[in-house]
């Protein structure tokens, strides 16, 4: 490691901004990342649970109708770097304002005009709120509090995704019965209202620290570790998004399952992933091999499990609460081997890296989930989603990362 480097590390890591003792204003600047994390992922989960009115509104197909997902994926991909070399000379306090006035903005787009282009554009705009926010969060996490409460803090901040599992689906198909799908992002705007006040009475100033370009971006993604792991992140997202996408169609058409059966069968699996969460982060101060390895291998028993259900309800149930509870711990697994612990000279280079992967991966999860719908069945999505997991499960045993922490 470089001297430049290794100042860099121990001004980020362990510079005096950093108290022994949180203050409440701190602990609320890591809820309010927590919030953020929790309106995009509800956000970006919300048309998997509306896919069926929401197709029926706009006019077009669900494999069609799915592809809104992979407007937001890929203007995350590419607002992730994009953003990080724009705002590299800003106030990270400001770049996350403004990442959540675009998501307001987004989400009232939606809720007002019920119509493809105006959803599409509106989709896109939530993307690239979504890659600027995601990408700082961890490196953030780092400079708010002190190492002994890091993983404290990002079980807190990634509380945010499983919570968005919990109520996003869940509460979509409820709203979406009894007041309409719009209704659902008006919500959700609501809450990102909610988030932006939070941000703006608790977030401390964060000058930027990592001038992160593209020479650096490009330095970090030849890491060798770096490499393993984004695959992971590829086939992890990839087998989960092309199958969640169109879980409410899977569970209509194979299982007969009517609306409320399937708000209650998301709820639950929204649960099992807190769960998950936690167990993730408990893992993750004992075992990075661990906690990289075993969700995705949970998610591929459970994927098979559903193929296998036939029409048993208690037997979807199980794999479905599975499937919840293993990509609960995926976030917060990923980041800590990732951002955390690969590089954390360069968290947010790697946070970068990350996200703009995962969109990627989505965007390419819900393409070919379309395809596979619109072109096959709708149960071939879930074959997919075990390969690709159990394809990632043997690439974290084979060149996962060694240290436990």
């Amino acid at each position: 490691m470089t001297e430049s480097a290794t100042g860099l590390m121990e001004t980020v890591l362990h510079g005096p901004e950093k108290p022994d003792r949180l203050s409440p204003a701190a602990w609320g600047a890591v809820i309010s990342l927590a919030l953020g994390t929790f309106g995009l992922v509800a956000a970006e989960y919300l048309p998997a649970s509306l896919l069926t009115p929401l197709a029926h509104s706009l006019g077009v197909s669900p494999g069609e109708a799915g592809q809104t997902i992979t407007a937001t994926a890929i203007a995350a991909a590419i607002s992730a770097p994009t953003m990080a070399i724009i705002t590299k000379r800003l106030n990270r306090r400001t770049v996350l304002w403004a990442m959540m006035l675009l998501q307001i903005l987004s989400n009232l787009l939606v809720a007002v005009w019920s119509s493809a282009p105006v959803f599409l554009a509106a989709r896109v705009m939530l993307g690239i709120a979504l890659g600027g926010f995601w990408s700082i969060s961890a490196s953030l996490a780092i400079r708010l509090v002190p190492n002994h409460l890091l993983p404290r803090a990002m079980s807190i901040i990634h509380a945010g995704v499983p919570a968005a599992l919990v109520c996003a689906p869940s509460i979509g198909v409820h709203v979406d019965h009894s007041w309409g799908w719009q209704a659902a992002f008006k919500l959700t705007a609501v809450l990102n209202a909610v988030t932006l006040l939070v941000l703006l009475l608790t977030m401390p100033t964060l000058p930027p620290v990592e001038m992160a370009g593209s020479r650096s971006l490009l330095d970090v993604a030849k890491n060798p570790t770096i490499k393993v792991a984004l695959l992971v992140v590829l086939l992890v997202a990839s087998g989960h998004f092309t199958s969640f996408s169109y879980i409410r169609p899977f569970l209509e058409t194979d299982h007969k399952f009517d609306t409320k059966e399937i708000s209650q069968l998301l709820l639950v699996s929204g649960i099992s992933g807190l769960f998950g969460s936690l167990a993730g982060a408990f893992l993750a101060k004992h075992s990075l091999k661990a906690v990289a390895a075993l969700p995705p291998l949970l998610m591929a028993i459970a994927a098979i499990s559903l193929l296998m259900s036939g029409a048993s309800t208690f037997a979807a149930a199980i794999a479905v609460s599975l499937w919840g509870f293993a990509f609960g711990a995926v976030p917060l697994g990923l980041q800590t081997w990732i951002v955390l612990r690969a590089v954390p000279e360069q968290a947010e280079s790697a946070g970068v890296l990350m996200t703009s992967t995962f969109q990627v991966a989505i965007a390419a999860g819900a393409i070919f989930g379309g395809l596979l719908v619109d072109h096959a069945d709708v149960t071939s999505v879930f074959v997919y989603t075990a390969i690709a997991t159990l394809l990632a499960a043997l690439t974290v045993f084979l060149f996962g990362p060694k240290r436990a922490t």
